[in-house]
């Protein structure tokens, strides 16, 4: 009973080191002194966080209002923030070799989708034609945000079961075009390599002013790597407390072995509190990211 209590009391104790030590950013400047620009720092959201609680029910398709912050809450302070980062990359796609955006980020859950669902939003309402594109096809959830299925998405069009014409929906937001992530398929990395992604993006970015693609965590699987290659613009998204230095260093160096110049960064989720800490050793990160039945 002694050794088991012991067992339980060390193994508690090891677990709230190792939390102490891997403490995530919350300092913008850290990110910057990795060379990454911080092209927008931005805040916590409530009101995003009932939204989320509403994409996560399944009676969503009964909630009243929009999913999306940009439309629900056009006044939040986070939606000001895209609107900022709006402008930063109007002058950064001047020199792209490209009209195409590609989101990524380290690890799950940092706010990767909600992101390019509402710069894609704020977008639309400045006049441009905006087309996003979840190329997540383990799981994906832009299609919850804007209430609607991901069937006949990208997965079916890259295996050739639809038309190009068939995967891009309209929204709510005018200007705004969406193809959610399909089926969920057993090789997706497999199905962007293929040549009708390339075929794809080749064939709507002149009938769009900007196409955004949504991706996995670099850190979790390969695919971010592979839209890079295509992507004018490469961007990540990290979270306020969540992604240590160390994590989005080597997200960093995994962009570069595969010959991607990240842009810039997004420091998303950001609480009003001043902080310093320091930052030690860290290990190698790796992310379990397997498909979604649901």
């Amino acid at each position: 009973v002694i050794a088991v209590f012991l067992g339980g009391v060390f193994g508690i104790a090891i677990v709230l080191l190792r939390h102490a030590l891997n403490r995530g950013v919350e300092d913008p400047d850290v990110i910057e002194q990795l060379g990454l620009p911080v092209y927008a720092a931005i805040p916590y959201s409530k009101s995003q966080e009932e939204l989320e609680k509403y994409t996560k029910s399944r009676n969503r398709s009964a909630a009243q209002g929009s999913f999306l912050l940009a439309v629900n809450n056009p006044a939040d302070l986070a939606v000001e923030s895209l609107r900022s980062l709006r402008t930063s990359l109007h002058f950064a796609r001047l020199e792209a070799k490209n009209n195409m955006l590609m989101i990524s980020g380290p690890s799950p859950s940092v706010g990767k989708s909600f992101v390019s669902a509402n710069l894609g939003a704020v977008m639309a309402q400045a006049g441009q034609k905006v087309l996003l594109i979840d190329s997540d096809m383990r799981k994906g959830f832009v299609h919850k945000m804007f209430k609607m299925k991901p069937d006949n998405g990208l997965s079916d069009l890259l295996a050739a079961r639809i038309t190009s014409a068939e995967c891009i929906y309209n929204t709510e937001v005018p200007n705004l075009h969406v193809v959610p992530r399909g089926q969920i398929p057993p090789n997706p990395s497999e199905l962007l390599m293929h040549p009708n992604f390339s075929s794809f993006l080749e064939n709507v970015k002149d009938q769009y002013d900007i196409v955004i693609i949504d991706t996995p965590p670099i850190l979790a699987v390969t695919d971010a790597a592979i839209v890079g290659r295509q992507a004018g613009i490469s961007l990540i998204v990290t979270r306020y407390g969540l992604n240590a230095a160390r994590e989005i260093e080597i997200t960093k160096r995994r962009f570069e072995q595969n010959n991607i110049q990240l842009k810039g960064a997004i420091f998303n989720a950001v609480l009003r509190k001043a902080s310093a800490y320091g930052y030690g050793h860290y290990g190698y990160y790796n992310y379990e990211y397997k498909s979604d039945k649901n």
